[in-house]
């Protein structure tokens, strides 16, 4: 395969999982937090593919590698996290509240969602979309790494 082909593979796997987990987030299962920290090195990932395909050498791709090693990490933890292997984050996460009185901060506290980061939303083949975010993000690395070979 080419540095293209492989960039655009990686680049593209980390849009498809970004696009499936909004819309996951679109049928109604909402995020964790650990869900969202998923997310960052995704997009990230995204935008260094843009720049890689305009720009030759092998740091932008080693930087995507990084990117997608960052959010299988993530992964990692957070289907450790499901499967009570180590305790979770114990904090949670909350709309803005800038401009909003006492009794209106208030009700979006007592109304928020509360959405655990170690319980599974949803599952295919005994594995949480966590896990299968750190199986394919570790595969799109290997893409990566490759495509920083090539450069």
């Amino acid at each position: 395969m080419t540095r293209k082909t492989l960039i655009l593979l990686a680049a593209g796997g980390s849009l498809a999982l970004l696009l499936g987990a909004w819309g996951f987030q679109a049928l109604g299962y909402p995020p964790c937090k650990l869900c969202l920290w998923q997310r960052w090195p995704h997009a990230a990932a995204i935008l260094i593919g843009a720049l890689a395909l305009w720009m030759r050498g092998p740091v932008l791709p080693g930087l995507g590698a990084v990117a997608a090693f960052a959010t299988g990490g993530i992964g990692l933890y957070h289907t450790g996290v499901e499967r009570g292997w180590w305790p979770g984050p114990d904090t949670c996460t909350s709309g803005p509240i800038a401009g909003l009185s006492p009794d209106e901060l208030m009700d979006q506290i007592l109304t928020a969602p509360l959405i655990r980061c170690d319980e599974v939303a949803w599952q295919f083949l005994t594995l949480s979309m966590a896990s299968w975010n750190m199986l394919i993000s570790l595969a799109l690395a290997a893409l990566w790494v490759m495509a920083a070979r090539k450069s």
